[in-house]
């Protein structure tokens, strides 16, 4: 029987084995490759802006706005909390979006302490192309995998998320 194919995870994982005695190897594998498919996959999400204008960011907080309970509209401080910045970096990218004609500012009608923000035209493309390309990405990176076997990985991890959430 062939043996299989070590990947770097099989060597950090032999590397700690000896070391720690409750260490459970199979699951410090299953974490560290999960750690590593969304580490790729960041890397290549930021690789991708690499050559343009607009950044990761900009597409983060586009798509934080396309993501409202309110279709295409919120408040700089939604948008920080859904983005998970504090409020003075998502000011920053909002100046930056205005400035690239990607989104608006404007007072709330209804209630002029307030400013809502909105994509433009612009900025709808942004995000559109951003998540196209990043599907793709996505779909790349889980090529090695059947059909069958995406399904299969699903459902354990599916599994593993109900626990958690059980838990909480």
């Amino acid at each position: 029987m062939a043996r299989a194919r070590q990947d770097s995870v099989d060597r950090h994982v032999a590397r700690w084995s000896g070391l720690l005695d409750n260490m459970d190897a199979e699951v410090e594998g299953a974490v560290t490759r999960m750690q590593a498919i969304t580490k790729r996959l960041r890397a290549d999400d930021h690789a991708s802006y690499a050559d343009t204008d607009d950044t990761i960011e900009d597409y983060h907080t586009l798509h934080a706005l396309m993501s409202q309970p309110f279709p295409e509209e919120a408040t700089p401080a939604q948008l920080a909390d859904s983005c998970g910045v504090t409020r003075a970096a998502m000011t920053s990218r909002l100046d930056r979006l205005v400035q690239r004609g990607h989104a608006t500012r404007e007072v709330d009608p209804i209630d002029r302490r307030r400013i809502l923000v909105r994509p433009t035209p612009s900025g709808r493309s942004l995000w559109e192309k951003g998540i196209e390309a990043g599907m793709a990405r996505e779909k790349a990176a889980f090529a090695g995998l059947t059909a069958k076997e995406l399904v299969a990985l699903n459902a354990l991890l599916r599994k593993i998320v109900l626990h958690l959430e059980g838990e909480a």
